[in-house]
C-alpha cells in the first residue's frame, strides 16, 4: 500500500479522539442509564432487560457490519456510517415514553451503535500495528474520558432532573460521529515486520479460539450486576452522585495504569484471561457481602484485572489469530460472544437483584470461575504460547 501524505493530526491522535468520544458516551450510559430508566418509571425487574438490549442487538447487527467491512475493505467507512446513524436513533430514545417505546427505540439505536466499538478495535489494531504503535497507550485515553464523563455526570444528576440524563448520552453520540468522520485511512508504507498470518476460514472450529471467546465472555458478563445496579445500590445507601462517579473513576484509573504498561507485559493472552478471572472472583466475592463504603475504592481497583486484563487478553489473542483480511470478522465473533453472554447475564441480573439484592453478586462470582476454567482450556489449546509484544 502506498504511503499517505501528512494530513494534520496523525493516525494515533485521531484514533485517540474517537476512543475519547466513545468512552464519554459509555461513561454516561453504563453508570447512569439505569438511573434514567428508573426516573422514567421503568420497574427494576425490567431495567435489566432494557440494559440488555445492546447486547441482544449486537448478536445480529455486528456480523453483518463486520463481514461487509472485511469484504469491502472499508472498516473506516463502516465506523463513520454506523456512528452517524446512531445519533438520530438516540434522539428517538430521548423522546420516548413508556417501557415498550423505550425498549424499541433503544434497540434501534443499538443496531447502529453496537458495531462501532468492534469495528474501531479492528481498525485500531491494524492501523497501530502497521505504524509500530502499541494499542494500550492509545486506548487508555478512552478510559481517561470515561472517568471524566462518569464523574461529571454524577455531579450533574445532583443539579438536574434524572429524566434529562438521556440528552447527555445524545451529546456523547454526536461526539462519536464527529470523531469517526475525522479518521484517516489505515494504509501506510509497509513496515519491515513479520508477515501477517494467512486468513483463517475456520475460526469457529478452532478449540483455542472458542475457549478464548468463552473465557472472555463469561468474565466480562460477570460485570452485569455491577453495570446494571451498582449506581442504584450506592444511591440507596446514601452515596451522592459525585461519590458514585468517583468510585467508577477509581476502577477506570486502575484500568488506565494497566493499559499504559501494556508494552512491558510479557503475559500470554490466556494468562491475562486467568488473571482477569481471579480479579473478578475476588471483586464479586467481596461485593456479595455488602462491604462498607470504605472498602469500595479498594475493590474498584480490581477493575484493572476483571475488565482490563480480560480485555487485553482477548483482544490480543483474536488480533493475532485472525490473519489478513479477517480482522473485523474475528473481532465480530468476539463481540458477538461477549454480547450474547452479557445479554443473558443482564436480563437475568434484574430479577436476581430484585429478589436477592447484593447476594446476586454470588452468581457473578460463579461466572468468573467458569471463565477462569475456559481460560485454562485456552492456554492448553495453545492460546497462551506467545506473550504480549514489547514496544
Amino acid at each position: 500500500m502506498p504511503a499517505l501524505p501528512a494530513q494534520g493530526l496523525s493516525f494515533a491522535p485521531r484514533l485517540a479522539a474517537l476512543y475519547v468520544a466513545l468512552f464519554i458516551f459509555s461513561g454516561v450510559q453504563l453508570p447512569f442509564f439505569p438511573v434514567w430508566l428508573k426516573a422514567k418509571g421503568i420497574d427494576p425487574s425490567l431495567i435489566g432487560l432494557v440494559v440488555a438490549v445492546p447486547s441482544l442487538v449486537r448478536v445480529f447487527g455486528i456480523p453483518f457490519a463486520a463481514r461487509e467491512a472485511d469484504r469491502r475493505d472499508a472498516v473506516r467507512q463502516a465506523i463513520m456510517i454506523c456512528a452517524a446513524a446512531s445519533v438520530g436513533a438516540f434522539v428517538l430514545v430521548g423522546m420516548s415514553a413508556g417501557a415498550l417505546a423505550i425498549f424499541l427505540t433503544y434497540a434501534l439505536a443499538s443496531v447502529f451503535y453496537a458495531p462501532v466499538m468492534p469495528l474501531t478495535e479492528s481498525y485500531a489494531l491494524k492501523g497501530l500495528s502497521a505504524r509500530g504503535r502499541a494499542y494500550g497507550p492509545v486506548r487508555l485515553w478512552g478510559s481517561v474520558s470515561f472517568i471524566a464523563a462518569s464523574f461529571i455526570t454524577g455531579l450533574a444528576i445532583e443539579a438536574m432532573p434524572a429524566q434529562h440524563l438521556i440528552w447527555i448520552m445524545v451529546a456523547g453520540s454526536v461526539l462519536v460521529a464527529l470523531a469517526a468522520l475525522a479518521l484517516l485511512p489505515i494504509a501506510v508504507q509497509p513496515r519491515q515486520s513479520p508477515v501477517s498470518p494467512p486468513a483463517r476460514t475456520n475460526l469457529l472450529r478452532d478449540r483455542g479460539f472458542l475457549a478464548v471467546l468463552a473465557a472472555a465472555s463469561l468474565i466480562q458478563a460477570s460485570h452485569a450486576v455491577y453495570y446494571g445496579f451498582s449506581a442504584l445500590q450506592w444511591r440507596g445507601e446514601g452515596l451522592d452522585g459525585g461519590s458514585i462517579g468517583a468510585l467508577w473513576a477509581i476502577g477506570v484509573v486502575a484500568e488506565i495504569v494497566l493499559f499504559a504498561f501494556q508494552g512491558r507485559l510479557s503475559i500470554s493472552p490466556a494468562g491475562l484471561l486467568m488473571v482477569g478471572a481471579l480479579g473478578a472472583l475476588l471483586r464479586w466475592g467481596a461485593m456479595m457481602v455488602n462491604p462498607p463504603a470504605a472498602l469500595l475504592p479498594f475493590l474498584q481497583i480490581l477493575h484493572a484485572l476483571s475488565f482490563g486484563a480480560t480485555h487485553l487478553g482477548a483482544l490480543t489473542y483474536v488480533a493475532r489469530h485472525a490473519g489478513e483480511g479477517r480482522a473485523a470478522t474475528a473481532q465480530g465473533h468476539l463481540a458477538i460472544a461477549l454480547s450474547a453472554v452479557m445479554a443473558i447475564a443482564s436480563a437475568v441480573s434484574g430479577p436476581l437483584y430484585a429478589h436477592y439484592g447484593v447476594a446476586s453478586y454470588a452468581a457473578m462470582a460463579l461466572m468468573a470461575v467458569a471463565g477462569g476454567i475456559a481460560a485454562r482450556v485456552a492456554g492448553r489449546a495453545g492460546a497462551g504460547v506467545a506473550g504480549m509484544p514489547r514496544r
